[in-house]
This record gives structure tokens, sequence and C-alpha cells, in this order.
């Protein structure tokens, strides 16, 4: 499912080195000059000397099977090279989050439409986005954040969507294309695929143990008494996102007064934290190796499903509401099956099982309809009430500049 960067010229170099290669052991093989015969004789005059042999004609059988092996050779290769210089090859290659879809989706894609996909995979914006800037690697769909996406939008990284080749973007609730303006204004680049919340996750039964009440704000995660016990997100701006509100600042926030505050703070919880991961936190909720950790709101459902001592709450003082949407590169190499692709997973019976999988909430209405498990499809921490949300905000791209700064600040609480 994975697969290393890799130039787009090495199909063709290779195709060209296994010509040539080919070729030349076949011209080796059957021109090489024969033996020299010995001599029967003293000389070549006279009664012992031997016959020249009869000269043999130009076109034998030897020389038609190497002129039909060049042929053959030859009209692979560029059989071959036609194929991986196609725009429109039967290929797509799809980078995305770990855990973020259910493989099934893959076969049935690749079963239906005819078309290969090579799926790669990133734990963080910020380890996705140096490698579609860099372009080594032709990726046809992204599934990045929405404050990743603006970014990408303002540097000129991704092309602007054909709809008409995404027909089921009308099953996508109007309310998340209205909040996808926020990095999108025109909704040009993107069809939202997942959206949720960062939220706290708590173990019921560990907590007693420790005699620490349930959380209800930012603030529990920096209990001296939780020392050893608490998950931190590995991603700048989620961290600095935590402590930002916790402080009462906007996750937004580029005053560097502010955002120096947030890394003190930061630096002060490290002897408290058990580990910073990303995925990892689902795993070590569910098996009780934490009492507490900070959680996107997708993970947390599936980790109650699997740990009933587990519950998640949205502090008080906001969080973030997130949206991660589809988009198109545009160095693709690919767009049309690219759009084929996202069109496929916007099918409401795709977008269930997709939901059904990675159980991250879905902004297709016609797939929460098909929800059958009514406290899912009515669960508060898939679809949170409004009233939940109204001190959360969504991550906006702030600039390469202050992007630098957090990622210093970040470095500097890693380093600690």
């Amino acid at each position: 499912i994975r697969r290393p960067p890799r130039s787009t010229l090495f199909p063709y170099t290779t195709l060209f080195r296994s010509f040539v290669t080919i070729l030349a052991l076949l011209l080796i093989t059957n021109f090489a000059p024969a033996k020299p015969q010995a001599k029967a004789g003293a000389g070549s005059f006279g009664p012992n000397a031997v016959p020249d042999k009869e000269k043999k004609p130009l076109w034998n059988g030897k020389t038609a099977i190497v002129l039909a092996s060049f042929l053959i050779v030859g009209s692979v290769c560029y059989t071959s090279y036609l194929h991986f210089t196609s725009s429109h090859s039967n290929e797509l290659y799809v980078y995305n989050w770990g855990e973020y879809i259910d493989e099934s989706v893959i076969d049935e894609f690749e079963a239906e439409t005819g078309i290969h996909v090579t799926y790669d995979l990133f734990e963080t914006n910020e380890e996705m986005y140096p490698v579609i800037e860099a372009g080594a690697v032709s990726y046809d769909a992204v599934c990045p954040s929405d404050y990743m996406i603006q970014k990408m939008v303002e540097n000129g990284l991704l092309a602007e969507i054909n709809f008409e080749n995404v027909p089921n973007i009308a099953n996508i609730d109007p309310v998340y294309l209205e909040k996808s303006k926020a990095f999108d204004p025109e909704n040009l680049y993107s069809v939202p695929y997942t959206w949720g919340t960062v939220g706290i996750i708590y173990n019921v039964q560990k907590l007693e143990d420790l005699g620490v009440p349930a959380p209800t704000k930012w603030s529990d995660l920096w209990d001296e008494r939780l020392k050893g016990e608490i998950l931190m997100q590995d991603s700048v701006r989620d961290a600095f996102g935590v402590t930002l509100k916790y402080l009462g600042y906007s996750l937004n926030s580029t005053d560097l007064d502010e955002l120096n505050e947030a890394k003190n703070l930061l630096i002060k919880q490290k002897p408290l934290v058990q580990a910073y991961v990303v995925d990892q936190v689902r795993d070590k909720m569910i098996g009780n190796e934490a009492a507490i950790g900070v959680i996107y709101s997708g993970e947390a459902i599936y980790t109650q499903k699997e740990n009933p001592n587990l519950e998640y709450v949205i502090p008080k003082e906001g969080s973030n509401i997130w949206i991660d949407s589809w988009v198109i590169p545009k160095n693709a190499e690919h767009k049309e099956n690219a759009e084929k692709f996202i069109n496929f997973l916007c099918r409401p019976d795709i977008a269930l099982k997709n939901f059904e999988y990675i159980t991250y909430s879905t902004p297709n209405e016609a797939a929460r309809e098909l929800i059958e498990d009514e406290s899912i499809r009515n669960s508060k921490i898939a679809f949170p009430d409004a009233s939940e949300l109204s001190g959360c905000e969504t991550f906006k791209f702030l600039g390469d500049k202050n992007d630098a700064v957090y990622n210093e600040l970040w470095r500097e609480v890693k380093s600690k």
C-alpha cells in the first residue's frame, strides 16, 4: 500500500535499459565470429590443404530470429511507453492519512473502473505538504485539512476540480460546503470528506483510581496527578491549539508573546506527558495504557466501541472544528481518474462504508441517512449540537512566516 517517492522518468529509463540490454545480448549471441578451424596440413596449399568452407547466405534462420526479437522487444517497449505517458492511463496515485479509508473501497473502485490505485500514507499535514510542494512524486488525489488546503491554494499547488465529473457532490450537506469557504472561498479546489472536533478522551475507571475528576477544560491536562498518563498530539497546530485555547487566545494567534506563553506551558507539561502520538492515541486508550489524551472526535467514537470505560468531551474553552477534503495537485498526471475517485467516494453507500470504518463524521447527508444504528446517527460526538461548537474555530493558514515561527517553537518544545 506504500511506495517510496520516485522520479516520473523511472518507467522510461527502465524500459530503455531493458531494451538495450536484450538487443545487445541477441546481437552478441547471434553475430559473434566462429572459432577458427584447426589445420590438417602444413600449409594452405598442396594436397593437405583444407578447402574453404562454402560461404553462407546473409539471410538465415538466426538472423530472422534476431530481427523478430528486435521487433517484439521494441513493440513492447513502445506500448509501455505510451501507457506511462498517457494522462488517461488506468493509474491513480493517492496520498492519504493512515487508517482513513476502508480498503475494500479501493478494491471496489478498481473493480468498477479498471483503474489501478497506488495508495501512500502520511501522518500529519506538515509531513504531506513538502512532498506535494517538491513535486518529485505526482500524486493525483490528496486529503489535507482545511488550513493546509488554504496554504496549497495560495501557493498555487492545486488544480481546479471539474465538477461535471463529480456529480455526487450533490450528496454533500451544503452546510459543509459553506464552512469550506473559510479555506476554499469559491469551492473550486476541494470536496469535503470528513469533519469533526478535537477534544479530550478519558478513561473513567483510571481517573477514579487516581482520584482525579472527569475533565471539562484544557487546563485539566496539566494536573500533576496525571503524570505519565497523558497523551498529546504530535502535531504543531494541534498542540499549540490546545494550549492557546487554555490560555484564552485564538488557536490562529500570530502574536509572538501569546505563542511564547503557549510554548512555555507546553514545556512545563512535558514531564507529565507519556507520549506525543497521532494514530496511536486510539490503541493506547483502548488498551488502558493511558488515562487521558487529546483525540479527534472520530477516533473517540471508535475507541468507545472498543472500550466502554472511555468518554469524550469538548473542553469548555472551545476547540478546533476541522474539515478534511479531497484535492487534486496541479501536477497530477491522472486528473480525470482523480475526479472519478472523488465522485466514487461521494456515493452514499461508499461514504457510509468509510464512515463505519474510520468513524469520522461524514458531511455526506445521504450517507448519514443510511446509518442504521440510531445511537450513532444521533451521536453527540459525531454530530454535536451547535451550542457545543460555539467556542470552536477552524484552523487557518497563517502564512509561511508564521508557519516558520510555529515550527521553530515546536522544535524548542520537543527538544527540551
